[in-house]
């Protein structure tokens, strides 16, 4: 039996916990940064996309990972 945490589906999960995290930390890092040398509202904007995409591929590993499991309960 696997240890806790060391299954393929918990290391997933704890990617996937890494990137939102990581994600929101730069991001946060980033508007501060930008808000203190006056950066212009399309170099922020950027930012934004940036962690925009960030967020949406966390979403897609999380939906990935949710697939996994319901495959692997349903035995198909």
């Amino acid at each position: 039996m696997a240890g806790h945490g060391q299954t393929k589906q918990a290391k997933a999960g704890q990617r996937v916990a890494l990137i939102l995290a990581g994600t929101g930390a730069l991001w946060v890092l980033m508007n501060l940064i930008g808000a203190e040398y006056g950066w212009s509202n399309r170099t922020r904007a950027f930012f934004d996309l940036a962690a925009l995409a960030g967020f949406g591929f966390a979403l897609w590993q999380t939906y990935r990972l949710w697939r996994a499991r319901q495959d692997e309960k349903g035995g198909k």
